[in-house]
């Protein structure tokens, strides 16, 4: 499958609704259901705004996208500013032929190459096993588990707090 990454626009609005609400995508992600199409373009267009240093990527096969991923700033703390939380989501079709592997390389690239990101933080429900070995095999581990982390479907569940560093941070010559 030939996949294109590129930053989200605004006109992604109406793909994100579907893909944030999609009944096998939503219970892994902290997204509430009845997501609309106009939040959607709200948010995307909020990340896109000058100033901002979020990156938000899909991933688009024949004009379909396929999935989503970001980096966000962690906080606005000027002690926390390498710090960044990294999500990401992708359509059931498209899960196992390298959609979330080509996002994942694209954010890293960011992070490593272009952002001054030392850290990038995830959480990830501990059910989660497909997400959780996709992460590892990006240097990502797990720093903890959260008990009754979120509700989701109507019970608790746990997550786990991830984090993957720099692997060769830059320094001056």
């Amino acid at each position: 499958m030939e996949v294109t990454i590129r930053r989200s626009e605004a006109a992604d609005a109406a793909a994100m609704a579907r893909l944030m609400s999609h009944p096998e995508v939503l219970p892994g992600l902290m997204q509430l259901p009845y997501g609309s199409e106009e939040q959607w373009r709200a948010r995307l267009a909020d990340n896109l705004s000058p100033g901002r240093s979020d990156l938000p990527l899909v991933a688009v096969s024949q004009g379909e996208v396929l999935g989503s991923a970001g980096l966000h700033p962690a906080s606005p703390a000027i002690r926390r500013r390498h710090v960044m939380h990294l999500g990401l989501a992708v359509l059931p079709s498209a899960q196992g032929k390298g959609v979330g592997k080509a996002l994942m390389a694209a954010l890293l690239d960011y992070a490593d190459n272009w952002g001054q990101v030392l850290r990038i933080e995830l959480g990830v429900y501990v059910d989660n096993e497909r997400a959780i070995a996709l992460y590892k095999r990006f240097g990502f581990e797990i720093e903890g588990r959260q008990r009754a982390y979120a509700l989701r479907a109507g019970r608790y569940v746990d997550s786990y707090a991830m984090a993957r560093l720099h692997p060769n941070p830059p320094r001056w010559e």
